[in-house]
């Protein structure tokens, strides 16, 4: 028998003798808290283009410039556009000009209606065919005013959709926010297809993007608060309340961008900054907790102590997160379990032991 056999045998045999410090398996919310990247993005954002082709006029703004929601920011001109208008317009005077004649055409043969009609209560005065006549030259007449009623509704309609267009001369902010970029200038020709003329931001209220692991999306909840800093201002945090959780993964990154809603109203931060998030976890169900001491590992494994009938029974277990003085566990332990407060593998699975 070896010396290094017989002086196991003894240690074992001391610790058999001596009374263990025991502690029993707690349950509870084990969370855990790390730090993920982000991005700040702006909450909206909008590239601006022309509406109809023209020519631009003048750009009331600049890179930086503070705007309103409806105001203008970019005038062109269009006299392709301006002419089209005046010539509706003209055919709308014209097709007015013939209803005025045609109306004073249906006065006249009502008229001479009313005048022969009265007149052949008369027998013999008039021919019966004079009275047919003229009530069909009133028939007559009144259709072709019907008729030019729908002319003129039908060119004062077709001047609508060119006011329109004419309207979409002035490009408008949709919504407050910050000018970005500048991409035109006056006397260029801009039009739906010939690209940008302004890039339009949101930035008094933000969106950060956080990339949470595939492992820790199981524990992501709306509403939660987010502690996070940006290099632009060392050693001050700011909050984020998160807001939007997609329930999609990256399939390259293995992550989920989660966006929680940043109140930038002080304009300190900015679009495309990066974060540097706190972000904690805590499992909806709850974690089995032991002293970081009662845990034994050797190359092969990771086990507790379970004190079973007065024996030592080793139970494997995977190690979880820290919470607080205690870490998560994970194995086929149960809460109120007696185990070993300081585990060691020289406490051999099956020996008896004593406990204090």
């Amino acid at each position: 028998m070896s010396t290094r056999f017989i002086s196991l045998a003894l240690f074992a045999a001391t610790l058999a003798a001596q009374p263990l410090e025991t502690v029993r398996v707690t349950t509870g919310a084990a969370a855990r808290a790390s730090r993920l990247p982000g991005e700040l993005r702006p909450f909206l954002a909008v590239d601006l283009r022309a509406r109809v082709a023209g020519f631009i006029e003048s750009v009331e703004v600049d890179r930086g410039s503070a705007v309103r929601k409806g105001q203008v920011l970019v005038k062109l001109t269009a006299p392709e556009l301006a002419a089209q208008i005046a010539e509706a317009e003209s055919k709308v005077r014209a097709v007015e000009a013939q209803k005025a004649e045609a109306q004073a055409k249906l006065l006249a043969a009502q008229s001479t209606y009313d005048h022969l009609k009265a007149a052949s209560a008369t027998p013999g005065v008039i021919a019966g065919n004079e009275l047919v006549l003229a009530e069909k030259a009133v028939d007559a007449a009144r259709a072709a005013l019907s008729a030019l009623d729908s002319a003129a509704a039908a060119a004062a309609s077709a001047i609508l959709p060119l006011k329109e267009m004419q309207r979409y001369l002035n490009v408008e902010a949709p919504f407050d926010g910050t000018i970005t970029e500048r991409l035109v200038h006056p006397g260029a020709l801009a039009g739906p297809t010939t690209g940008p003329l302004l890039h339009l931001e949101q930035n008094s209220k933000l969106r950060l993007v956080v990339s949470v692991p595939e492992a820790e999306t199981g524990a992501t909840s709306r509403g939660a608060a987010l502690k996070f800093r940006v290099p632009a201002f060392p050693g001050q945090s700011f909050s984020a309340i998160v807001s939007r959780i997609p329930r999609s993964l990256d399939p390259q990154t293995r992550t989920m961008p989660v966006e929680a809603d940043v109140n930038n109203s002080s304009g300190a931060l900015a679009p495309g900054m990066y974060a540097d998030v706190d972000w904690s976890s805590r499992r909806a169900k709850a974690s089995l907790l032991v002293p970081p001491t009662a845990i034994a590992t050797t190359t092969e494994r990771s086990f507790v102590i379970r004190v079973t009938n007065g024996k030592a029974e080793w139970v494997n277990v995977s190690k979880g997160a820290a919470s607080g003085d205690l870490l998560e566990v994970f194995g086929p332990l149960n809460d109120g379990d007696v185990i070993v407060k300081r585990a060691s593998d020289e406490i051999r699975n099956g020996s008896a032991i004593t406990t204090k």
